[in-house]
C-alpha cells in the first residue's frame, strides 16, 4: 500500500497538457496520507485551474512570485523551508531548461533555488523536444548539480496530444506517486534497533504542579520517522506532549526524568543506536508534596536535586550503543557541545542555539551542528523533518564505518 503519512510535498506543475494529470497526482498524494502544497507556473494555469488544485490539496495554491498568498501567507522562502521533497509534474522542456541555468524568474524556480529538498521531475514533452540534445544537456547538468538529490519519475511512450508516439508522456499519477514514496524508503539503518527519547520531562512539585521546559518533541518525533523510513525498528521514549505517534512506531510513554531513565536501560542490550533528543530537567524537586502546596507569603523555598543524567548513563553502560546526545544551549554552543561530546563518553553530539526564537523549542524549522569524533557538519535552517532525514543519514554513515 502507498505510504507517504506525515510526508510534505511541494508539486510543481509547469505548462503542458499532462497539467490536466496533476489534480489526480494531487489526490493520490493526499490519499496517501502527505500534506500537498501546489507552484503553478502561469503556462500550468492555461490548462487547469488553481480553485481545482486547491479543493484537492486543501490548501492555497501559489503562483505568482509576489502575490498575496504566497508573500503575506508562507513567502517563498518559507515554502522552499517547508518541503520534504519538490516534484515537479509535469515538468515540460522549457522548466528544465530554467532549472538547469539556475533561473528564478517565477515563484516555481525561485523556490527550486532557495531549497535544499530533493527535486522531482516527472518529464512530458513531445517525443522531439525530449530526444533533442539540448533537453538531455539540461538534464545531464542538473544531475550534475543536484547528485542524488535528484530523481526523475519518467517519461512513458505512447501516444501523445500532438498525433505522435513515442517517449514523453508524463508518467500516470499512481505511478508517480510510488516512484515517490520510494524515494523516501533508504534501507540505511535496515535491521537496526534504534531508540530515541523525546519531549520535556515533567518533575512533580505537588499533585497538580510541576518543574519542566518548552520542549514540544517535535525534533524527536521527526527524528523517529526518519529512522523508521531508514529501515529501522524504532522505539520512541516520549515525555508528555501534544503530538500524534507515528505509525509503525513502539510508543513507551513518560513523565518524568526517572521514568524516562529506567526506560531507557530497559532497552539496552537490544538497542543499536540510542538518540537522546528529549529535554530532560536537570533538577527535580527532593520532596514532592501529598497535597497542594497552598499559598502563604510573598515566597516560597525549594531545594532541587540533580536529575540522573539519561545519555551519560546509556554512555557508560557495559551494552552502551551507539550513543547519540543532544545540547540546547543559549551561549557558547561549541564549547559546551565539545565538552559533552568527550565527558559524556558520545559518538555525536547535535547543538543548537535555543535563544534564536526562529529554531529550536516549539518551531517548525531547527539549524544545528553535529559533532563526532571525526570533525564536525553543520545544517542550516530547514524544516526538522527535513533535516531529521539529513541527521539520521549522517549517524547511520557514521555507525557503518564504526
Amino acid at each position: 500500500m502507498l505510504q507517504l503519512a506525515n510526508k510534505r510535498i511541494l508539486l510543481g506543475i509547469s505548462g503542458g497538457i499532462a497539467a490536466y494529470k496533476s489534480a489526480e497526482l494531487v489526490r493520490t498524494l493526499t490519499k496517501a496520507g502527505a500534506t500537498v502544497r501546489v507552484i503553478m507556473t502561469a503556462g500550468a494555469m492555461e490548462f487547469i485551474t488553481p480553485l481545482t488544485l486547491q479543493a484537492l490539496s486543501g490548501n492555497p495554491v501559489h503562483h505568482a512570485l509576489l502575490d498575496e498568498t504566497a508573500e503575506a501567507g508562507m513567502g517563498h522562502i518559507e515554502l522552499a523551508r517547508w518541503a520534504d521533497t519538490i516534484l515537479i509534474a509535469p515538468a515540460s522542456a522549457d522548466l528544465i531548461a530554467r532549472l538547469a541555468a539556475g533561473m528564478g524568474d517565477d515563484l516555481l524556480t525561485t523556490v527550486c533555488l532557495a531549497s535544499s529538498a530533493p527535486l522531482c521531475l516527472a518529464p512530458a514533452m513531445n517525443q522531439q523536444m525530449w530526444a533533442a540534445a539540448t533537453t538531455k544537456n539540461n538534464l545531464s547538468t542538473l544531475a550534475r548539480l543536484r547528485g542524488d538529490a535528484l530523481a526523475l519519475f519518467g517519461p512513458g511512450s505512447g501516444a501523445q496530444a500532438c498525433g505522435d508516439i513515442g517517449l514523453g508522456r508524463m508518467l500516470e499519477p499512481e505511478a508517480i506517486a510510488q516512484q515517490l514514496a520510494d524515494r523516501f524508503v533508504s534501507g540505511t539503518l535496515a535491521g537496526k534497533q534504534v531508540v530515541i527519547t523525546a519531549g520535556p520531562t515533567r518533575e512533580a512539585l505537588d499533585p497538580v504542579r510541576y518543574i519542566s521546559n518548552h520542549s514540544s518533541g517535535k525534533m524527536g518525533y521527526a527524528l523517529a520517522q526518519a529512522a523508521l523510513e531508514a529501515g529501522a525498528q524504532v522505539t520512541l521514549i516520549s515525555g508528555p506532549v501534544s503530538l500524534p505517534v507515528p505509525e509503525r512506531i513502539t510508543l513507551v510513554p513518560v513523565t518524568s526524568a526517572a521514568d524516562m531513565l529506567t526506560a531507557s536501560l530497559a532497552t539496552l542490550g537490544q538497542c543499536d543506536v540510542f538518540i537522546a533528543s528529549a529535554a530532560v530537567a536537570d533538577y527535580r524537586p527532593a520532596a514532592v508534596a501529598e497535597q497542594k502546596i497552598k499559598k502563604a507569603g510573598d515566597e516560597i523555598q525549594l531545594t532541587l536535586v540533580k536529575n540522573p543524567d539519561i545519555i551519560a548513563t546509556v554512555a557508560h553502560h557495559p551494552q552502551r550503543p551507539f550513543s547519540v546526545g543532544f545540547a540546547a544551549e543559549t551561549h557558547d554552543v561549541d564549547s559546551y557541545a565539545r565538552d559533552k561530546l568527550e565527558r559524556k563518553n558520545l559518538d555525536m553530539i547535535i547543538a543548537n542555539d535555543v535563544s534564536r526564537q526562529d529554531i529550536g523549542f516549539g518551531a517548525e524549522n531547527n539549524a544545528v551542528t553535529l559533532y563526532s569524533r571525526h570533525g564536525t557538519t553543520e545544517f542550516d535552517v530547514m524544516n526538522k523533518t527535513l533535516l531529521a532525514r539529513q541527521l539520521i543519514a549522517a549517524i547511520a554513515q557514521q555507525l557503518k564505518a564504526q
